[in-house]
């Protein structure tokens, strides 16, 4: 069950102390096995990316060798004399410098409020990503902020010992904060010997990587011991944290960032569809040089999708132009990854249906049936275009993307069954009708009068057994046609969408409040007297 936002516990530091200040180290065996893979790690960085630009800045920013300048203290921050007494990093020469590691493109792109928001306390940031889908976003996220120097930008350093040292003696930062699932046992250690608090942000832990957890149970211990707080999306997720050791005093439940989007405005409810259209998409990307071929379609957006997904919406689109009233369809694609851009190209033209290309610049005609969306940071125009959003990483086995991104412009979303990294934002969307996903015992239908009933398409059940993944495609084909010939409805479900974004956004209040509380706490002197010694 999603929790309710009436049962999210409030954070006071006065009442409701950090318990663990000792630390925790992890076994022998992890450090060891960390020492014995650095120089795998980076043969698999070479094969990775060495045909890129920015193979070496990459190689050097993982291991140590050379970073980028440290952000630019404030103007407004008056600098400290002297970095503290006991050699505590934090604080140091006046500066408030936050460290985030995202892990990819999804964590950036959820943690991008959360960091707009300090940005604006005036703290500044140093951004980590692992992977170069994230590296790219957080780069084209914040370029404003890394010219103007609020900000610094790098990948994350590997987890041993001697290179997180030398990371954490450049960033010199006052807190870290780690975005939903990935921790490292010898950074957070690192952290909890230099007395700087580690925050999990928007922590979810789903039931299949508790078990993975669970399976190096000793590192887990220690990572969980050495947090200084973790905010959980969920109750789920908070119960397994506590179960992989994690004290309960550790741990507060505040809802999931992914509502928290940078959104435009809804579309406008006239009557002049065609109009809202166009203005939609040149009034959100002026650079958009399209043949404006849309007006009249059905348009549907398959979005972040990944290999084995492409396949089933191409043939979804192949049956919707079978139909004589939904003839002029247009489906965009937009793939998750880059390197997969050329390899959908070839899919579309096997298919036959007529394509074109964003990065050839290709004009949208009346007889274009697929538009592939090659391009990066673009993502919420096709969304806002659109009349119905098919979210990837969904069909198959990865987990889900963020469905908040179409609901929160008013598109209604259809997901498969793999949204186990975003359930619980899921069933919130379903339970109001601005998502279907087959078998959701929470889905509601949005009726002709605009009122929440019984679904459409299934009986509501509570429990019931997973139905095969055709049977899954039948159902999800089924209601896309629904939603592309009664688009009436489709806009109501997607206003209700945006109308649970809308509440939801209080979030982002309350897990910065969480984080600028145990900022203050460890600041605080008597904080800093009452260490304990380290544990083994």
């Amino acid at each position: 069950m999603p929790s309710s936002d009436n049962s999210l516990p409030s954070f006071d530091k006065s009442t409701q102390p950090i318990q663990s200040r000792a630390v925790y180290k992890p076994p022998v065996y992890y450090q060891v096995t960390i020492g014995l893979l650095k120089p795998l790690y980076r043969l698999q960085v070479w094969r990775r990316s060495h045909k890129r630009d920015n193979y070496q800045q990459e190689v050097e920013q993982r291991f140590g060798k050379r970073y980028p300048a440290p952000p630019v203290p404030n103007a407004k921050v008056k600098p400290n004399a002297t970095a503290n007494e006991n050699g505590n990093l934090k604080e140091s020469n006046g500066k408030k410098v936050i460290w985030c590691h995202a892990v990819s493109l999804g964590e950036t792109n959820t943690v991008a409020p959360l960091l707009d928001a300090l940005l604006a306390k005036g703290y500044q940031i140093w951004l980590t990503n692992t992977t170069q889908t994230g590296y790219a976003r957080g780069a084209s996220r914040f370029a404003d902020d890394i010219a103007q120097g609020r900000l610094s930008h790098s990948y994350v350093p590997v987890d041993s010992p001697a290179v997180i040292e030398t990371f954490l003696g450049h960033v010199q930062p006052v807190a870290a904060l780690f975005v939903e699932t990935e921790l490292w046992a010898n950074i957070l250690t690192k952290l909890s010997e230099h007395h700087i608090p580690s925050v999990l942000v928007n922590g979810r832990l789903s039931a299949s990587s508790f078990k993975s957890y669970q399976k190096i149970g000793a590192v887990s211990a220690s990572m969980m011991k050495n947090l200084s707080l973790i905010i959980a999306q969920d109750n789920e997720s908070a119960k397994r944290f506590r179960q992989l050791g994690a004290h309960s005093a550790q741990i507060r439940v505040a809802g999931s960032l992914k509502w928290v989007i940078n959104t435009p405005k809804p579309k406008n409810d006239n009557n002049n569809d065609d109009n809202i259209k166009t203005a939609e998409i040149i009034n959100d990307g002026a650079d958009l040089d399209l043949d404006l071929g849309i007006a009249d379609r059905p348009i549907w957006v398959a979005a972040s999708t990944h290999s084995g997904e492409e396949e089933i919406v191409l043939s979804w689109q192949q049956q919707i132009l079978s139909n004589p009233l939904l003839a002029n369809s247009l489906l965009i694609i937009v793939p998750r990854h880059p390197e997969r851009f050329d390899e959908v190209a070839e899919l579309i033209e096997k298919s036959g249906l007529a394509m074109a290309r964003r990065s050839a610049e290709d004009a949208i005609s009346a007889n274009t049936q697929v538009y592939l969306a090659d391009s990066m940071g673009e993502l919420m125009r096709w969304y806002a275009l659109a009349d119905v959003a098919l979210v990837g990483g969904s069909l198959v086995d990865i987990g889900g993307h963020n469905p908040v991104e179409p609901a929160s412009v008013a598109t209604p979303v259809l997901m498969g069954a793999y949204t186990q990294s975003c359930q619980s934002v899921v069933d919130k969307l379903a339970s109001v009708g601005a998502l279907y996903q087959p078998n959701n015992v929470f889905y509601s239908a949005i009726s002709a009068n605009g009122q929440v009933s019984q679904p459409l398409l299934q009986p509501h059940r509570s429990e019931s057994k997973q139905s095969s993944s055709d049977d899954d495609d039948n159902l999800l084909y089924q209601q896309l046609k629904y939603w592309l010939s009664h688009l009436s409805l489709a806009k109501q479900a997607g206003r209700a969408g945006a109308a649970m974004t809308e509440q939801q956004q209080a979030v982002l209040h309350r897990q910065l409040s969480m984080i600028e509380g145990v900022i203050e706490q460890y600041a605080q002197p008597s904080f800093e007297q009452d260490l304990s010694q380290d544990v083994n």
